[in-house]
């Protein structure tokens, strides 16, 4: 008998089969319990999917999804610029298979019982069905897109039917690797060379009189407004943005994550001047947001003191990464941090753009110049 497979969209997390989480146990940002904090905390801007594959009425495959309207985001750096204005007027809705919160393949997950070529066929059957819904709606999908894969994890999209879109790479990923002889900060240092050692040393006595504090959910939720606002100084200066976090995320993270959320305070003088925050992913550490005061930040190395900060943290309770993200690709690479070149899928659903992606794809898709560096000995 010839196996069926077919596919169904969630629009809430709490409809999510039972059987959700026996695929997702392999990561903590496709189980249900997170999946729902996600949509309790997105973005105004962003509403979440779920896309179950089933394989004769059996869960076989798991995947999020997210639409993004960019009508009322600071996409690009400046305020206003042609190319703001040409991306929003041809480009402003989206749908993703992936997170866009986070950097790393967080799109999907599959069981045995569903070769790969079979699941991306359904996943890009699925974009199309959720652009149609939201014609129905009078909004109309310009971007379908499917992201983020390192090499050894981008799948055979043209194997699956993803005729028309365009591959593309974006800012790497930073991973930082934590060796299996290092116990403790000491042995960290103990391996880089003289250069970064002194690096190191001079970003710890500029940073005297600052306090560092892990925050429980009451005192984020009476930081509120100034976390908000570090924040915001943070992405203000990202060369792209997709969406601007509402101000309760992170107490609602902590809230819900307990201590596989973790919310670092920076203090001088009782101040807030800085935060940074970390969630649990089995074997990974996952950077997540942070905020600073910039003027603070570049008198007391207060990013660079952070980076030391979460490596420290992430040696000491035996994690094997840090996943450090996008940007700041230099100084992330001067503590150690290597770059993974990550991988997508994109198409633009009007087809004469789309048959131009290949020129317009690398216009808007900000260039950032920067040096590797190599610290170890």
């Amino acid at each position: 008998m010839d196996q069926k497979f077919s596919f169904s969209i969630f629009n809430c997390a709490e409809a999510l089969p039972l059987a959700w989480d026996a695929i997702a146990e392999k990561n903590t940002f496709l189980t249900r319990s997170y999946l729902a904090l996600l949509e309790k905390a997105a973005p105004e801007n962003m509403e979440c999917h779920f896309v179950g594959l089933f394989k004769d009425g059996e869960l076989c495959g798991i995947a999020l999804a997210q639409y993004i309207n960019l009508r009322g985001i600071d996409t690009f750096k400046k305020s206003f610029s042609i190319k703001d204005y040409i991306f929003k007027k041809f480009s402003s809705h989206i749908i993703v298979i992936g997170n866009n919160t986070l950097t790393g393949q967080n799109a999907y997950l599959l069981s045995d019982t569903i070769p790969e070529t079979e699941a991306l066929h359904l996943f890009r059957q699925a974009l199309k069905q959720m652009a149609r819904d939201y014609r129905r709606k009078c909004i109309y999908i310009n971007l379908l897109a499917i992201k983020d894969f390192n090499r050894e994890e981008l799948p055979d999209f043209k194997a699956a039917g993803f005729k028309g879109y365009y591959e593309f790479c974006t800012q790497p990923n930073m991973i930082f690797d934590i060796r299996e002889s290092w116990n403790s900060i000491d042995d960290y240092l103990a391996d880089l060379n003289t250069k970064y050692r002194t690096q190191y040393n001079r970003a710890r006595k500029k940073a005297e009189g600052i306090e560092k504090r892990k925050l429980t959910e009451n005192e984020i939720r009476e930081q509120q407004d100034r976390i908000h606002e570090l924040y915001l100084t943070v992405a203000g200066n990202a060369s792209f943005n997709t969406f601007h976090l509402p101000k309760n995320h992170f107490e609602i993270f902590k809230q819900q994550l307990k201590e596989d959320f973790l919310f670092y305070g920076y203090f001088l003088d009782g101040k807030l001047v800085g935060f940074n925050t970390l969630i649990k992913n089995g074997t990974d550490m996952d950077t997540y947001f942070l905020g600073y005061d910039d003027s603070i930040q570049k008198e007391k190395m207060l990013y660079l003191n952070m980076l030391y900060d979460m490596i420290g943290y992430a040696i000491k309770k035996g994690f094997k990464h840090v996943v450090f993200a996008r940007s700041a690709m230099e100084i992330k690479s001067s503590v150690g941090a290597k770059a993974e070149v990550v991988y997508g899928m994109i198409k633009h659903t009007n087809p004469i753009l789309n048959a131009f992606m290949a020129r317009l794809f690398p216009y808007f898709d900000p260039k950032v110049e920067w040096k590797e560096r190599s610290p170890f000995k």
